[in-house]
């Protein structure tokens, strides 16, 4: 079944080339990115024009397409939202290009997905924006070959990160360890942690003398379950992403799936559910959760023609956590901290990467805009990066505070109320295409959440959906005959 709609590729312009600066004491400019995921991978691109970059890895990073250790969530479903693939293009010009040519999948917004929210099913409007969907592992490896073929990047993998090195007002460096045993210490000027959730950063501040940032944890307990299926044959190209949401103002545990067609014919399923509704490991349970459990039985109804290629992999490491580093009122010099490192992201709403391709832009414009080793620039850096985070941030809590758990004052006045409004343009979006465009302005980090509050749109939701409720899932006919559903 081929999916018969142009494809619109991201272009972009590459920019001129940056004028390295020396350092003070004159040797050349330096810097140490710990971490070669992709925030990593994507930091260390953004200070090139600048500097030398050193990305200190801790894994063995593979040739190709490969699990690692460092990156267990690799198993699960991933998307890059058009907001951060933008953000991906301009960094590294023909990345998006490159993911579609090995199998990448550009899925239109809202065109190619259907969707069962707590409001009913949406309907399937024209194009707003894009996802790039493909696993974890296609996109890294993608993005890796074509951030290390830059000569100003050079790689340390299996080498591990023991301490930054430095004073409580300026980092220098890096103290590291070789898989040998051999310790070194890797000057810098700019130091990035893009470690993820394992980083250490806020003890290393601690053990310098300075007051723990401010930190905020909102965890519902989800636990992730995920298996890659072979798509029947005539579903494997074109095929919408289906998502069946949880509910989190449902009174109970929340419970979801969704299926993204990947490269090579397959499709990538991942069920998940908070504290009470957990999915297990259990190969022989995952489609009897997929049936029983869920809002709706259409994954399960899908996968009956699909076969299974892979065992059931879970994950249980996904609350949502933040690091206030940009509000501390004393930060080093030459510090920055990036990605998961600074803000983690419940993996159900899928902002991750996006998030970290915008902060690696914003990291770079900083430097840019300032200049190599201007005093303050770390913090001015470190304000940046936080900038992508908010909406992410704001989007995942607005969900996650409603669950019974996460947090111990449960949601505020101001959270009940930001929902409710929310909730009456999600209501809104499965029958007026003006708000459901709106509201993917938002969702794939194209624009701010102020457009929600534009005088249409808060008219809009007070009128109300202008067609009516959909009965059944928003499935074409050939769709259905390609699944073998009908």
């Amino acid at each position: 079944m081929k999916n018969r709609r142009q494809v619109r590729r991201t272009k972009s312009v590459p920019a001129a080339p940056e004028r390295r600066r020396p350092s003070a004491d004159g040797r050349p400019a330096t810097a140490v990115v710990l971490g070669g995921s992709v925030a990593g991978l994507l930091a260390a691109r953004a200070l090139a024009p600048f500097a030398r970059v050193t990305v200190v890895e801790r894994d063995a990073l593979p040739a190709g397409p490969g699990p690692r250790r460092g990156v267990p969530q690799a198993r699960h479903a991933h998307q890059l939202w058009s907001g951060g693939a933008h953000a991906l293009e301009d960094l590294v010009p023909g990345t998006v290009d490159r993911l579609l040519a090995v199998g990448a999948h550009r899925q239109p917004v809202t065109t190619d997905m259907v969707v069962l929210s707590p409001y009913g099913w949406y309907r399937r409007w024209d194009e707003s924006h894009f996802m790039l969907l493909c696993t974890r592992d296609l996109l890294e490896a993608t993005l890796r070959a074509q951030v290390l073929a830059d000569g100003r990047i050079e790689l340390l993998d299996r080498t591990d990160v023991l301490s930054l090195d430095g004073t409580r007002t300026a980092v220098t460096g890096v103290r590291v360890r070789a898989r040998d045993g051999a310790e070194r210490t890797l000057r810098a000027g700019l130091v990035v942690d893009a470690t993820g959730r394992a980083s250490r950063t806020a003890r290393w501040l601690a053990d310098a003398g300075l007051p723990a940032p401010e930190r905020r944890e909102v965890d519902t307990g989800l636990v992730y379950a995920s298996r890659l299926y072979r798509a029947p044959e005539g579903a494997r190209d074109g095929f919408p992403v289906v998502n069946v949401q949880q509910d989190p103002r449902a009174g109970g545990p929340g419970r979801g799936g969704v299926l993204l067609p990947v490269e090579d014919g397959r499709w990538l399923v991942t069920l998940f559910g908070t504290t009470g509704g957990e999915p297990t490991s259990d190969t022989a349970d995952f489609e009897r959760y997929a049936r029983e459990e869920l809002r709706h039985p259409l994954i399960a109804d899908l996968l009956g023609a699909a076969t299974p290629e892979t065992e059931v992999s879970l994950t249980r490491a996904t609350g949502n956590r933040r690091f206030f580093y940009e509000r501390m009122k004393a930060w080093p010099e030459n510090l920055v901290v990036v990605g998961d490192a600074l803000t983690a992201l419940n993996p159900v709403y899928g902002h991750g990467m996006s998030v970290a391709a915008q902060g690696a832009a914003a990291l770079r414009a900083t430097v840019r805009r300032h200049g190599w080793g201007a005093p303050g620039l770390a913090r001015r850096a470190q304000r940046a990066v936080a900038r992508p985070a908010v909406p992410a941030w704001d989007l995942a809590l607005g969900q996650d505070v409603f669950y019974p758990g996460p947090t111990h004052e449960g949601p505020s006045a101001r959270d009940r109320w930001a929902a409710a409004y929310v909730g009456r343009l999600m209501h809104t979006a499965t029958g007026n295409g003006r708000v459901a465009r709106r509201v993917t302005d938002v969702t794939s980090l194209e624009r701010g959440p102020g457009v929600l509050l534009a005088p249409r749109v808060l008219v809009a939701a007070l009128a109300g959906p202008l067609k009516p409720a959909l009965a059944d899932p928003p499935l074409t006919a050939e769709e259905r005959k390609a699944a073998g559903l009908i």
